[in-house]
């Protein structure tokens, strides 16, 4: 850690990420993939339902419903995808000791490095609509930016998800 003094927030948000009573659904790296699968195909279907509410006619009722039945499973992916990588986005710079500060750093550059490939490939695909179709650009934009600036806003949390790492097994008190 830095010899920053660590705030009654920071003490509180690292005694959250370090909580390990949630550990069981992110023990192995198997069940880690599952929870960010999870978590994306949540985000999927939730921002798939906003986009639908925004573009159909009049006020699809069962569409907010349904987000709001998918959200809190969303949560808690969320949060097992934040105590598997002990906060490591959700701490500020000072709770990090140097290793987490770059993970931390590896983690963002390789998000990022995903991102630029996913916007590049929404603004071909909006590109090859318009062409298509005049209209795709003003119908579709909107709900496509939005989708590409939640990607974006979760992208690091599924990329560190994926590189954490397994915790070293416990030792038995034998030496042998």
């Amino acid at each position: 850690m830095t010899t920053t003094r660590l705030t009654r927030y920071d003490r509180s948000m690292l005694r959250l990420m370090n909580d390990r009573r949630a550990m069981p659904l992110y023990a192995t790296a198997a069940r880690r993939r599952l929870v960010v699968a999870v978590h994306l195909m949540l985000t999927a279907a939730i921002g798939s339902l906003m986009a639908y509410a925004s573009l159909a006619d009049g006020t699809p009722v069962w569409a907010l419903v349904v987000m709001a039945v998918l959200l809190p499973p969303w949560m808690i992916a969320t949060g097992a995808i934040n105590g598997a990588t002990r906060g490591l986005l959700e701490l500020r710079e000072r709770a990090l000791d140097e290793r987490q500060s770059d993970e931390r750093a590896r983690v963002q550059a390789r998000a990022h490095r995903v991102m630029s490939l996913l916007l590049a490939a929404a603004a071909a695909c909006l590109l090859i609509a318009h062409v298509a179709d005049g209209h795709a650009l003003k119908t579709y934009a909107a709900p496509v930016l939005v989708a590409v600036l939640a990607v974006h806003w979760l992208m690091p949390l599924w990329v560190a998800g994926l590189m954490v790492r397994d915790e070293p097994a416990e030792e038995d008190g034998l030496l042998t």
